[in-house]
Parts: structure tokens; sequence; C-alpha cells
């Protein structure tokens, strides 16, 4: 049976000229793509070719006041042979795109939504790319390292709260047992005090 670095040294032979070295730590194999506009191409071989069937994540990181601002991270499994597989690429602020991969993944569909509404980074060909957290028009990304730690207030009060959320025990703690879940839900029971 292969290992995970056995598998990525695959995949870097295949596409020699967009891979370095294949690094691993704790049974995990990581590749860093050199040209992002080619991660729809390799992750559709790395499912074809070598069965990583399943996308587990997908994800970003803001490097910010580095370049390029972004890292995009794409975790893969295999249910055959049971091995993951990290791939990493980068993306700069001024491109700020990617090649969706939904057509590889379907799963991929909310993750690279979740990317595009908090961090601004947008996949080409993605067959519904909206925000899927913040209401339409939001201007910001809350996710990305330069928006404020306390958020921006609302200018719109009727459609996102416009004050702080209480935080006792976490706002999104309720309390077992009531006739419904409606009754256990933390600001229903502030509004009915």
């Amino acid at each position: 049976m292969a290992t995970p670095l056995e598998i990525a040294i695959q995949l870097r032979d295949q596409f020699s000229d967009l891979f370095g070295t294949p690094t691993e730590f704790r049974g995990e194999a990581t590749l860093t793509l050199s040209d992002s506009s080619r991660i729809a191409e390799v992750c559709l071989y790395a499912k074809s070719a070598l069965d990583f069937n399943l996308l587990i994540d997908l994800s970003s990181v803001d490097n910010y006041g580095e370049d390029p601002r972004w890292t995009v991270v794409y975790e893969l499994y295999g249910l055959s042979h049971h091995l993951h597989l990290r791939i990493k690429t980068s993306v700069s602020e001024e491109i700020s795109e990617l090649p969706t991969v939904s057509t590889v993944w379907r799963t991929a569909d909310w993750h690279e939504r979740e990317i595009y509404d908090m961090m601004g980074i947008r996949f080409s060909g993605h067959p519904d790319l909206r925000r899927i957290l913040m209401w339409d028009g939001y201007p910001y990304f809350p996710l990305r390292k330069d928006f404020p730690l306390a958020g921006k207030p609302t200018v719109l009060p009727d459609i996102a709260f416009s004050r702080p959320a209480p935080l006792e025990g976490g706002p999104f703690v309720t309390l077992p047992g009531g006739k419904d879940s409606t009754a256990r839900e933390p600001r229903v029971r502030n509004s009915e005090e």
C-alpha cells in the first residue's frame, strides 16, 4: 500500500513544472501548487487517477502584509486507500480569483461560497457564487485580517444587529428541555424576561 508521500510524489511527477518537493507531517503529505490557475486540472487528476474522491475541506489563510496575500488549502481524502493529501496554492490580491473545483467535487460549492463571502476570493466558473453567511450587498469580508475585531456598525438595522449580541454563556447556548426548540433559543428567552 502506498504512503501519502508516495502518492504526493506521483502527483508531483504528473505536474512536475507546477510542484516543488512534497512535505510530510503526521501521516499527511502537502504539495504547494505554483500556478493557481491550474488548480482544477490538478484536482481532477487527483480525483480520477489517484482516487482522492472526497474533498474534506477547502479553506483560506490571509497572509496580510505579504504577497501573495492568500493561501487556499484543499484537503483531500481517498476512501479506497484511506490517505490524506493537502494541496496549497497562493492567490495575490490583484488577481484574487481561482478556478472552481465544484466541477470536480460538488461539495466545493459551499466551501468556495464561504471563502468568497469571508475573504473575497472569487472562483471563476462557479455555478452560484453569492454570499452564504453575510447578506447580499455587504461591502466587507469579515475574516480578512484588516477587518476590525470589534466589527463594523451596520447601516441596515432591520437586516443585522445594530448593537452587540448578548454573550451571557454565549449567544448560541441553549437550555435542555422546554416545549420546543424555539423556547430553548437564548434570544427568545431574553425577550420574554
